[in-house]
């Protein structure tokens, strides 16, 4: 098969012409790892290859799972593989190797996924771009100027470059339908406990996590829901599910839907016309749709959120940096100076700020339920502006090099104070202030690709769902896919930058 045969089908197509014999497990297989040592030196999308593993898989009888035979990509954060490291994005963590497979691993090594490698991530899935000082940059395909978002970065760069069809992701403040919008890809966050993180999290970010997919096709997704959703006896949720498979919601129009939407930030920060425009022209389609479309948004403080987000945030990179150094012998400052930052800040954080914050997380998670009560689904921009350039959101050289000292004297206290805080909280969201109300809610929401810039860059939308509306969005999504595809729209080629 040549590469651009390769691309022309999505995972549910490759699956069928194996399962039909038009082609081998083996045969995919060489196609993906052909095109990524084509891209990847450039793109730098993948943190650990596993060939030996992929060719063992693709040598497995073809079995009767949904996507058997199907190349793909796990996101080197949570997904463990049994005896492979999951680095998280950093170095000290290369070294420790998982113990056993991750649940979502599990589910697609069962579906019959061809698993050949790790895709980056900024260090603890930390930032909205992927940017480390283990791994450099990986580049957006549109664009290799340019950031692919994060922190499925790597997954969604390597979907956009053609690697891969599907990926693994996952999404704790916007990581996966931030990327989805910076390179065209479809990407939906599933609704709080349909999808399990475990068996080694339960609950992780007080339930703002959720694994799932990027991918180039809605019925992808609805595929992988099917596969991942099915209830976790360890899990901490028991979710409603839909009466039929996630699959068939592509095949079903939707209901005449009432949206309402906003295209202006919640942290009151500026918004890209090109932003403005994406969700004008997303108004307008489902509009020519049959829906009800007007102006309306949630009744949030959106500073306020975007405090009680990071103040969490900060206390989880505190644990996940001191349970890295104790499990790889590595010390802070083996890491990040941002992760070393943001770690500091949060051990400076009183116990009793921390709890006051997330208990905040149920006022937005009520103003989410009565906005939901009068419009079936929030539509906003993803990003409030175009891909950000590689560098751009670099902590300065001259911070790089006084924060270090400050930290070693215990500085944390002093970085947490209000102000400090407030300009951190700004510099971290301000590119994409409008994800992060679906985690702290638990909703579902997607990322749909309706928007190109006039320069040629992806940017897409985001619409948000009341609990249990994976089925719903999915509907809405195909009918979107149908009325203006986008599955054609590749990046041709990956020019050189340097």
């Amino acid at each position: 098969m040549r590469f651009d045969e390769y691309r022309s089908y999505d995972a549910v197509g490759l699956a069928e012409l194996v399962a039909k014999g038009e082609v081998q497990p083996a045969e995919l297989l060489r196609v993906a790892l052909d095109r990524c040592a084509e891209v990847d030196p450039e793109l730098n999308v993948i943190s650990l290859l596993m060939p030996e593993v992929g060719a063992e898989l693709a040598e497995r009888p073809v079995g009767t799972g949904p996507l058997a035979g199907v190349p793909f990509l796990l996101k080197d954060l949570v997904q463990d593989y049994a005896g492979y490291p999951t680095s998280a994005g950093t170095g000290p963590l290369r070294k420790v190797r998982a113990a056993r497979h991750s649940i979502a691993v599990q589910r697609w090594l069962d579906a019959g996924l061809v698993v050949f490698g790790k895709t980056t991530t900024p260090e603890f899935g930390s930032k909205a771009i992927t940017e480390t000082r283990t791994f450099g940059a990986t580049r957006n395909p549109w664009d290799p100027r340019r950031t692919p978002g994060g922190s499925s970065g790597g997954s969604a760069a390597a979907v956009a470059a053609g690697i891969v069809p599907v990926a693994g992701a996952s999404d704790g403040g916007g990581s996966i339908r931030i990327p989805a919008a910076c390179t065209g890809l479809f990407g939906l966050k599933p609704g709080r406990g349909l999808v399990s993180s475990g068996p080694n999290y339960v609950d992780p970010l007080f339930g703002a996590v959720s694994e799932g997919v990027l991918s180039r096709s809605v019925r992808d997704t609805a595929v992988m829901l099917d596969i991942l959703g099915p209830p976790d006896p360890g899990g901490a949720f028991a979710i409603s599910r839909p009466e039929n498979p996630f699959r068939t919601a592509v095949s079903e129009p939707p209901r005449r839907l009432r949206i309402g939407f906003t295209h202006e930030s919640p942290m009151g920060t500026p918004v890209d016309p090109e932003a403005v425009q994406a969700v004008q022209d997303a108004a307008r389609l489902l509009e020519e749709l049959g829906h009800t479309v007007e102006p309306a948004a949630p009744a949030i403080d959106g500073n306020q959120l975007a405090l009680d987000f990071m103040k969490v945030w900060t206390a989880l990179a505190a644990a996940e940096l001191q349970n890295a150094c104790a499990v790889s012998g590595a010390s802070p400052a083996d890491f990040d100076i941002d992760t070393q930052v943001l770690a500091a800040v949060g051990r400076a954080i009183p116990a009793h700020e921390l709890i006051t914050s997330h208990a905040r997380w149920n006022d937005y998670t009520r103003a989410l339920g009565d906005f939901h009560s009068t419009y079936d689904l929030l539509l906003t921009p993803t990003l409030a502006e175009p891909p950000l350039l590689i560098g751009q959101n670099r902590t300065p050289v001259i911070a790089e090099t006084l924060l270090p000292p400050l930290l070693r004297l215990g500085a944390g206290k002093i970085l947490s104070r209000i102000d400090f805080y407030i300009d951190l909280v700004t510099a971290s969201l301000s590119a994409v202030p409008f994800t992060q109300l679906a985690n702290i809610t638990g909703r579902p929401a997607m990322s749909v690709p309706t928007h190109w810039t006039e320069s040629g860059l992806p940017l897409g939308v985001q619409f948000v769902g009341p609990p249990s509306s994976e089925y719903l969005l999915l509907q809405l999504a195909a009918e979107i896919e149908n009325a203006r595809p986008w599955f054609g729209k590749t990046p041709n080629d990956v020019p050189r930058v340097r």
